[in-house]
């Protein structure tokens, strides 16, 4: 069943890549009013009926009963809630004294340390054609983040905005290497049902850990999260079906592949960009860009 739905991967992996940038523009917009944690919150608070109404659904449909569970999937479960926790904060962190698309752009060098983690890890080998792929891709993003011709926004923030980017990167990856290790780890059975089981884990997780810390140091942050509910239900949802998408693509590749591709994210930011911001694109943004697509087309084929 597996092998005959493995180029299921790529269309999951593209419509989570082009989620998860409204995901990103609406936490982006709460992060003022509801700080770096409670935006963060968003994402898992709001985003974990959903996942729990997708197992459901993904195990109606295949006919499968719950899997069973073993202190391994504990265990990447925790690792990968945690990092994405510390991932999004830091994301969302660094956004708010940078570029929507120059952060966007430095969290997108984690297929790299992806690729070295899932090697280590999980055993996860790559061909070299997939290796130059990523090498491409990644120095495409990396050209789009470089501003030749800065403004005093630009350079607003320093050099912490690109390490908060950059270590956002590395807990990505992190967590999207643990998530696949959950996902594998439950054995045999339908790779739809084990995805959307994950995932549900995955969130509650995030959920009490964070809706826990909030409640302890955060209280008023904790209230202003609930009663933003009508604009938080919406990155939930978003939130929820990205991480669908990305989930059922480590069920079915190696997380690198999987990584690699969700770089089309950039390109879909920067089409965000253009039309709710009205900015055009830098000589280095085209260029990046088409090492984006060249890169891409390389792990394709």
């Amino acid at each position: 069943m597996t092998t005959e739905w493995a180029w299921i991967w790529i269309p999951a992996t593209i419509t989570a890549a082009a989620f998860q940038v409204g995901r990103n523009a609406i936490q982006r917009g709460l992060t003022e009013q509801l700080g770096t944690i409670g935006a963060t919150q968003v994402r898992f608070l709001y985003g974990f009926p959903f996942a729990v109404l997708f197992a459901a659904l993904a195990l109606w449909v295949t006919g499968s009963q719950i899997p069973l569970m073993s202190w391994g999937f504990a265990g990447f479960i925790i690792a990968g809630a945690v990092s994405q926790i510390a991932a999004t904060a830091l994301m969302l962190g660094a956004m708010r004294k940078r570029a929507f698309v120059v952060v966007t752009a430095w969290t997108k060098t984690e297929p790299i340390q992806v690729a070295l983690f899932g090697l280590f890890v999980l055993g996860d080998h790559l061909t070299w054609m997939a290796m130059i792929a990523i090498a491409v891709a990644t120095a495409g993003v990396v050209l789009m983040a470089r501003k030749p011709n800065k403004t005093a926004d630009d350079s607003k923030g320093g050099w912490q905005p690109v390490a908060m980017g950059l270590l956002a990167g590395g807990a990505f990856a992190v967590a999207a290497v643990s998530f696949r290790g959950a996902i594998l780890s439950l054995g045999d059975g339908h790779f739809l049902a084990h995805a959307s089981w994950s995932l549900a884990c995955g969130l509650g997780v995030q959920t009490l850990l964070l809706a826990g810390w909030m409640s302890l140091f955060d209280q008023a942050g904790w209230q202003r999260c609930l009663k933003a509910w009508r604009v938080s239900i919406w990155g939930g949802l978003l939130g929820a079906s990205a991480s669908q998408g990305w989930f059922l693509g480590f069920a079915l590749t190696a997380a690198a592949n999987v990584r690699t591709l969700g770089l089309v994210e950039v390109l879909f930011a920067q089409l965000f960009t253009w039309r709710v911001f009205l900015t055009k694109s830098s000589r280095n943004e085209t260029i990046g860009m088409i090492l984006v697509v060249i890169g891409v087309a390389l792990l394709l084929r």
